[in-house]
Order: C-alpha cells, then structure tokens, then sequence
C-alpha cells in the first residue's frame, strides 16, 4: 500500500464537500485507534487525472442524470467505468451514487442518464417520491461492527437521511450478459458491461450481492401509499456491498455522524493491502 492513500470525491455535483468533512473527522478517529501514522490525502475529483491519482472513491448524492451528463461532457464517464468495473478500486456511492452505481435503474427515461455500473442490482430510482416527502429514519447498521475505530458505537442507532432516495429493488444474478435481460423492461437504463481486470483485482471480483442494511417496513408506512406498496416484507434494501463497491440509498454526509466513513476507509485500507500483497 502507499505511504499516502488518495480518497476522491466525485466533485461534479451533489454533496461532495459534506462527504470531504467527514472523511477528515474519520481519518482523525482510524489514526487515533490505529496508531501507526497513516497519511491520508481527500481530494475533490473533476478531472480523468485526479481520478487516477485516487486509491478509492465516493459518489455522493445529488442528481444522478446531472452527475451522468457533466460525466459525459467532461470525459469522465468512462474513466470512471474503468475505475470500478475494470480495476475494481474502492468505490462507495451515496443515494445518487448508489443508481450511478447500479447495473440496471428503472423509473429512467432511455437516454435520460448513463450509469457507471459495478453493483449487480436494479435500482428503483425517488422510491419515496418527492423531496418534499423526505424523511430521517434511526437504523441499525449490524456491519458497523466490524470496524475497530467505532466498534464500542456500533449497536447506536445510526440516523440516516433519505432524500428522493432510490432503493435496491433487485438483487441481480452475477452473470455475464445480465444487462441484457434488465435492458427489455420498460423505462429502465442499464450501464454497459465490461471486463474485469482481473490482474488488478485477485480478490473480491467474483463476490455476489451482500445485503448490509434494510428499512423497516413501519418507516416505509409513514411515507405514503406508493412506499408501502413497494416495501419488502423484510424491508426496503438500502445497504449493499459487492466486493470493493459499497452503495447507500441515504444521505450518511448529511449527518455529524462519521461512523460509516470510519468503517468504509478502514475497508479501503484493508483493500488497498490486499492488492499490494496479492
């Protein structure tokens, strides 16, 4: 691993500052618990060579079809592909972040939007509908126990903020030519397939979908019709991880709470290990 690790933002639009801050609350917390001077560097990501300077990176939330279209205009569509989906590197998407992220986004108008793909899900893009009907939610978030830093708060309740807020709908089969199949629905946009390098990344390319956290049915209750007819019985998927690519359906920058990017940069470091060590 570098002697400094680069976190990126994707900084075309959304709450990229947000993320920023509480990347450095939760440097400060892994250097107090680890000890061992790690050096961090965060970077607000706008161009295909800050890009490639980052040992991993952050979606943030925002407007999805505006990040995929200054995407396009500024050549980083597909350079970031190449980040996820080839490479593999470290990739956590939030709300927005998390449809970018997906194989496959329903609620989308053809030629709307460009995904960037990486997680085998179909999404359903403003599950709860409108900004107005946003709403906070406290959520257990049992992974968060696994991290050293904040494993004494792990059991807190973790107040997530959901804003035109997508869900995973599906979990999708991890098979060559999945686009295809999700391309044949109605209203639905699929990111373009690619092929993992597999030189790179040893480890973690071939993992199905985990499922990290869901909401309750009985939040979903509160946020209309709509909501609780699409609710799953076990509640709405809104956490999942496939290998080094992490997504949210909520806001966690939005939040003072830093937890969750405590728990994600240690992943990145335990990673980045693996790849220098394979």
């Amino acid at each position: 691993m570098s002697a400094q690790t680069i976190v990126g933002v994707l900084a075309l639009q959304g709450a990229f500052s947000e993320h920023i801050q509480l990347l450095r609350q939760a440097a400060l917390l892994i250097d107090q618990t680890h000890g061992n001077g790690l050096v961090w560097r965060f970077i607000e990501v706008r161009t295909e060579k800050e890009l490639d300077s980052c040992h991993a990176l952050i979606i943030p939330g925002g407007e999805s079809t505006t990040m995929s279209l200054v995407a396009v205009d500024s050549g980083l569509l597909e350079p970031l592909r190449q980040f996820v989906k080839v490479q593999r590197k470290p990739t956590w998407g939030t709300c927005a972040g998390l449809i970018l992220l997906a194989e496959s986004a329903n609620r989308t108008k053809r030629g709307g939007q460009e995904l960037i793909g990486g997680l085998d899900v179909r999404v359903n893009r403003n599950h709860f509908g409108r900004q107005t009907e946003s709403f906070q939610a406290e959520l257990d978030l049992p992974f968060l126990v696994s991290s050293h830093a904040v494993k004494n708060q792990a059991n807190k309740p973790f107040r997530t903020v959901f804003i035109r807020a997508p869900i995973v709908e599906k979990i999708l089969p991890h098979v060559v030519g999945i686009q295809d199949a999700e391309a044949e629905r109605t209203d639905t946009v699929i990111a373009p397939s690619r092929e993992i390098d597999t030189k790179l990344c040893r480890q973690g390319y071939d993992q199905e979908v985990e499922v990290l956290a869901r909401l309750p049915k009985d939040a979903a209750k509160k946020r209309g019709k709509e909501a609780v007819q699409l609710a799953e019985p076990g509640g709405d998927i809104v956490a999942v991880r496939q290998g080094n690519v992490f997504g949210t359906s909520f806001h966690p920058e939005l939040t003072q709470d830093s937890r969750i990017h405590v728990w994600w940069l240690e992943q990145v470091l335990e990673q980045s290990s693996q790849r220098t060590n394979r």
